[in-house]
């Protein structure tokens, strides 16, 4: 028996190794197959095809991937429905006699997935002349060799079935004559590449136009093709890598682009979250740097401002209604909501008077009732729509001035471009148009009297300028004493502070100065390409080092409330603490009038800038959520305990916590700390400073300050990462109620878990967000001493303990909604925006 056995073994390896061999070049022939384990690799070595697992995952997938990108980065998958449900290594890729590529489940007998192209063989065609290659494209192909003078042809190919990656080469749009129709559609999960919720591609509009939707709805749009790019998308003319291709026939219309070099790895993936999103590798750090994201923030969702409305993120108050338009629901319009749109002030009478008005650098509306002729020009265009009545807008199809697009009916989805966009030409009534003309020529006129009066005023000035010469010398001397002054006093013993060991009072501070020069080239001379935000302080700037260290400039505003005692304050602070979730400052730089504080630079912003944005905070899971909860925690922990300072924040709040590269949460900004000596446990002070909505009671009552204050700010902000809602002003589904009351209520009714962020999807756990909510509502005691101290916060998050119960936590305050103005039944403050209020002083 085991004789006969052996016997079986022997032949089947026979069989194997002689009929059945594994590839180990770049095709996939009748005799010649990939098993798992293996891998196929194209030509030149930039994509390798092979089985592959997916995260932790233990289903097996046929996928292509880059090969010289040490992280796994897939592309395009075969069976992204049909998987293999075992992490056995079993799996095989063959193709079948009818050159049908096909997927086996180890036993050859029945396939798990196949192409299902069955291209018969003849005495023209037969099984010798036909291979799978995988091209340095990307694409795998169906090879036949030697058909008839054409040489080879490609039978099918990869290309024609995108998964949720657009490369180079590969098309985005609709074979009009076949039906095809080339689309992304998006992963289920980061571990499940089966069809998401999500796809990209075309419709059949004229201009063509890229769009996003989420089953029948439309989620974005990239804007018509302007001969050069998207017009939604300002960020790909500065793409100069790559070459755009757009094509619209009867036959197909398609978008398309190619890399100019070659050893350049670029792709646009639509992620699971429906964003799309261009990513370029970078050499030098091993990662993929994200070029651009559409959407790329709340102005570009679909129709967010309506009909007739246009969206600009750097206002309030985003949303705003075209000229000769007003808001249809004033009420939902000043509560943020746009999506009703605008209606006309007055009626236009067609012929009597109307007439267009210009919008510069706007996206182009939604080309679904529009018309396209490009036989005529700018000036032709404008003379036909304004000859049509039904015409409410019209614009160039190309920058460079050819072709007319124009609308007919709504106008949806547009929004305004600090650089970028396009004109565009609305329909105005002609009271509206005569308005328009009055502030022209008012504009005019002023612009008259400006001129004059700089001539005067340059003449007093060549009268003054000696007087004033003299004088600045004098002021530049007692300046530089100033400065240096200044300096000295940064340059202070430690124990002016706190009390201190007689060794500790020897230490000296020191931190390295940076020239204002230095400064002024780092950041471009401060140019508004490089700020990254600005508050009541003054702005924010990135820039570069020339040793190539990238910095975050802190430019104090001249006119600003932080002076010499918070600049100290928060120079001091933040170099004697050294912790992973503090921020980092490399030096300072005092010149002339100049007061600067030198940071390392945070890449993914403020946490605020993702956590309150309905696009952006999709990227932020549960566990990133978590993570970044407990990091804050651990910075708040230090300060209060484990630094050799004991030291009260008095400002936490989500747009002081900056976030890396790796989003790791980093407290910032001391300018209002304080520092405890010896065993103090409370300061009071008559000069409450900080953020409506992160206050504890006890501090904006009556100035008492501790760190149970800190932990009652921590407390609301962990609550905000989890709603993904502000505390400070309206709350959305009840204008009388704050963040804190709504999750007090759900708790109490047993309900907590509606209060997490929708956008989290189901990557969380019933019962440790439930525990975070609890610790949550814990830190916002009104009672000091019923919140727990930051180690007890730090250990309940990563145990599992007994919680105590909360008891109705502080700030329950009923807001009677009667607009327009709002009143309240306590005394206080209340805002329908999201700008941060300080209470009692300015920062």
């Amino acid at each position: 028996m085991v004789l006969l056995l052996s016997i079986a073994l022997l032949v089947l390896y026979s069989f194997f190794n002689n009929n059945l061999c594994y590839s180990t070049d770049d095709t996939i022939t009748h005799n010649r197959f990939l098993r798992d384990g293996d891998t196929i690799v194209s030509n030149g070595g930039i994509y390798a095809l092979g089985f592959f697992s997916p995260g932790n995952s233990q289903k097996r997938y046929v996928g292509i991937w880059f090969n010289k990108v040490p992280e796994q980065t897939v592309v395009w998958v075969a069976n992204r429905a049909d998987p293999i449900n075992s992490s056995s290594s079993s799996g095989l890729l063959k193709m079948d006699n009818r050159a049908n590529l096909v997927i086996f489940n180890g036993n050859q007998t029945n396939p798990v997935w196949s192409n299902n192209i069955s291209v018969p063989t003849t005495e023209k065609t037969n099984s010798s002349s036909l291979f799978y290659k995988l091209l340095d494209s990307g694409n795998l192909v169906l090879v036949e060799e030697n058909r008839g003078n054409r040489g080879a042809v490609f039978l099918w190919q990869s290309f024609d079935y995108p998964t949720n990656t657009h490369l180079p080469g590969m098309k985005l749009g609709l074979n009009l004559k076949s039906g095809t129709n080339w689309s992304l559609t998006s992963w289920k999960t980061r571990e499940d590449p089966s069809n998401g919720d999500y796809v990209c591609g075309m419709d059949r509009t004229k201009p063509p136009e890229l769009y996003t939707k989420r089953g029948s709805k439309l989620i974005w749009r990239t804007g018509p093709w302007n001969g050069q790019a998207w017009n939604g998308v300002p960020e790909m003319m500065g793409m100069f890598i790559l070459n755009y291709t757009v094509v619209s026939n009867p036959d197909e219309v398609y978008f398309m682009f190619d890399v100019h070099n070659a050893s350049i790895f670029t792709r646009v993936v639509l992620d699971e979250l429906g964003v799309t999103q261009r990513f370029t590798w970078v050499e030098d750090t091993k990662k993929w740097n994200n070029f651009w994201s559409g959407p790329g923030d709340s102005c570009d969702d679909y129709g967010k401002c309506g009909s007739f409305g246009s969206c600009n993120s750097n206002n309030a108050l985003i949303c705003s209604c075209l000229p000769g338009f007003k808001p249809k629901s004033e009420r939902d319009w000043y509560l943020k909501d746009g999506s009703q749109g605008c209606v006309r002030k007055r009626e236009v009478l067609c012929g009597k008077g109307d007439g267009f008005l210009e919008l510069e650098k706007v996206k182009l509306p939604d080309t679904l009732n529009a018309r396209v002729d490009m036989s005529l020009g700018i000036e032709d265009c404008g003379i036909a729509c304004r000859n049509n009545c039904s015409c409410t807008g019209y614009a160039s199809a190309y920058v460079n001035g050819s072709g007319c697009l124009a609308w007919f009916g709504d106008l949806v989805d547009m929004r305004e471009y600090t650089d970028g966009g396009q004109d565009f030409f609305v329909r105005v009534d002609a009271i509206e148009l005569e308005n328009s003309k009055r502030g022209s020529r008012g504009s005019s006129s002023n612009k008259k009297k400006v001129v004059l009066l700089c001539v005067l005023i340059v003449g007093g000035l060549l009268i003054f300028i000696s007087a004033f010469y003299c004088w600045f010398k004098k002021g530049k001397r007692r300046g530089l004493a100033q400065r240096e002054g200044l300096r000295r006093l940064l340059t202070f013993n430690l124990s002016t502070n706190l009390e201190e060991t007689s060794e500790e009072t020897n230490a000296k501070f020191e931190l390295p100065t940076f020239d204002l020069n230095t400064v002024m080239v780092a950041t471009e001379n401060f140019s508004l390409q490089n700020e990254l935000g600005s508050g009541g302080f003054g702005c924010v700037y990135k820039g570069k080092l020339p040793d190539g260290r990238e910095i975050a400039v802190k430019r104090l505003s001249k006119n600003s409330g932080q002076g010499v005692k918070e600049f100290k304050n928060e120079v001091v602070l933040i170099a004697k603490l050294q912790h992973r979730n503090l921020v980092q400052i490399l030096g300072f730089c005092v010149e002339e009038e100049e007061k600067m504080l030198i940071y390392e630079y945070m890449p993914n912003k403020s946490l605020n800038f993702l956590l309150f944005d309905q696009t952006r905070s999709r990227s932020l899971d549960w566990r990133m959520r978590k993570d970044i909860i407990l990091g804050i925690a651990r910075g708040v922990l230090y300060l209060h305990q484990d630094s050799r300072l004991r030291i009260v924040h008095r400002d936490l709040k989500a747009s002081n916590i900056l976030l890396d590269a790796e989003m790791n949460p980093k407290i910032s900004d001391f300018g209002m700390a304080r520092i405890f000596g010896g065993n103090q446990t409370q300061g009071n002070t008559n000069r409450v400073v900080g953020t409506f909505g992160y206050m504890s009671p006890e501090y904006a009552m009556d100035g008492l300050f501790s760190t149970k204050s800190d932990v009652f700010s921590f407390g609301v902000l962990l609550l905000e990462i989890i709603c993904g809602k502000k505390n400070s002003g309206f709350f959305c589904e009840d204008p009388s109620m704050n963040l804190i009351q709504h999750v007090w209520e759900l708790w109490e009714d047993g309900r907590p878990l509606e209060l997490v962020d929708p956008s989290m999807g189901d990557s969380f756990s019933d019962q440790e967000v439930t525990k975070f909510i609890q610790v949550g509502i814990l830190c916002v005691q009104e009672n000091a001493n019923d919140r727990p101290t930051m180690s007890s916060v730090v250990f309940m998050l990563g145990n599992e303990t007994t919680i105590p119960t909360p008891r109705q936590p502080a700030f329950i305050v009923t807001y009677n909604l009667n607009l327009p103005e709002y009143s309240t039944t306590r005394t206080g403050s209340c805002s329908v925006n999201e700008m941060s209020t300080t209470i009692v002083e300015c920062r």
